[in-house]
C-alpha cells in the first residue's frame, strides 16, 4: 500500500476513534433527572423508639479534610441516635452527584484507617429490610484499645444497590452508554462495643426501623434497586 495512503487511513481511523470516544463520554448528570431527597429533612430525628441524641456532639473534622469532603459530597448527614435502653447507634449518610473515579465515594475501610483506626476484619453480610434483604459490608474497627467500633455499610450508584468494585464499574458503564454520570449514596451505621455480633444485630434492628420510617422515595434512593 502506498505510504501516503496508509498515513491518510491511519489518520482517518484515529479521528473516527476520537469521535466515537467523545460521543460515548458521559456529559449529563443523572442527578439532574431524578428528585433526590434533602437528607436533613428526609431522615426523621425520632422513630420506632430511637431519637436523636442531642448530647452527642458533632465529630471534629480537620479543616483540610472538611474541605475535601465538601468537594466530593453535596450532602452529608451525621447523627447519633439513642433508644430508651440507652443504646446508641451512629448514622452517617453521604451523597455525591458525580461518581466518576476522582469524585467517587470514600469507603469506610479507607476512611477509618485515615483517622487512626485499625480494620481488624472486613466481610460481606446480609440484613433484613422492608421488602427483602440487603447486601452489606461488615467491618470490625478499633481506635487503640479504647474504642472498638463495628461498622455496617452499603452504597448505591445511581438507582442501583452496589457492593464491590466490579459491580460498581458495571453500573457506571451502564449509565455511561446512555451518556449519564451517576450519582451515589453511602449509608454507614456504627456503634461502640466489644461484642461485635451483638453490635451488628443492634445495627440491623436500627437500619430496619429507620428504613421503615422513611418515605418510599427516600428509602429507594438509599437502598437502590438490585436488578442492575
Amino acid at each position: 500500500m502506498n505510504p501516503t495512503r496508509r498515513a491518510w487511513l491511519a489518520c482517518g481511523a484515529m479521528a473516527l476513534a476520537a469521535g466515537s470516544a467523545a460521543a460515548l463520554t458521559p456529559r449529563r448528570r443523572l442527578a439532574t433527572l431524578l428528585e433526590r431527597p434533602e437528607l436533613e429533612r428526609a431522615v426523621p430525628r425520632r422513630f420506632a423508639g430511637w431519637q436523636l441524641d442531642a448530647a452527642a456532639g458533632a465529630a471534629l473534622v480537620n479543616p483540610r479534610q472538611q474541605a475535601a469532603l465538601e468537594r466530593l459530597y453535596q450532602q452529608m448527614l451525621a447523627r447519633t441516635y439513642r433508644n430508651e435502653a440507652g443504646e446508641r447507634v451512629m448514622l452517617a449518610l453521604t451523597y455525591g452527584a458525580d461518581q466518576r473515579s476522582d469524585m467517587a465515594l470514600h469507603y469506610p475501610e479507607v476512611c477509618y484507617p485515615a483517622q487512626g483506626f485499625a480494620v481488624r476484619s472486613n466481610r460481606a453480610g446480609v440484613l433484613s429490610v422492608p421488602g427483602g434483604h440487603l447486601a452489606v459490608r461488615r467491618l470490625e474497627t478499633a481506635l487503640g484499645t479504647q474504642r472498638p467500633e463495628p461498622v455496617t455499610y452499603w452504597t448505591t450508584i445511581g438507582e442501583y444497590h452496589s457492593l464491590g468494585s466490579v459491580e460498581r464499574r458495571l453500573i457506571e458503564l451502564r449509565y455511561g452508554l446512555r451518556g449519564l454520570i451517576p450519582d451515589g449514596y453511602l449509608v454507614r451505621v456504627s456503634s461502640i462495643g466489644i461484642d461485635s455480633a451483638g453490635e451488628f444485630a443492634r445495627q440491623d434492628r436500627f437500619v430496619a426501623a429507620l428504613l421503615q420510617a422513611l418515605a418510599p422515595a427516600t428509602r429507594l434512593a438509599l437502598t437502590g434497586r438490585t436488578d442492575a
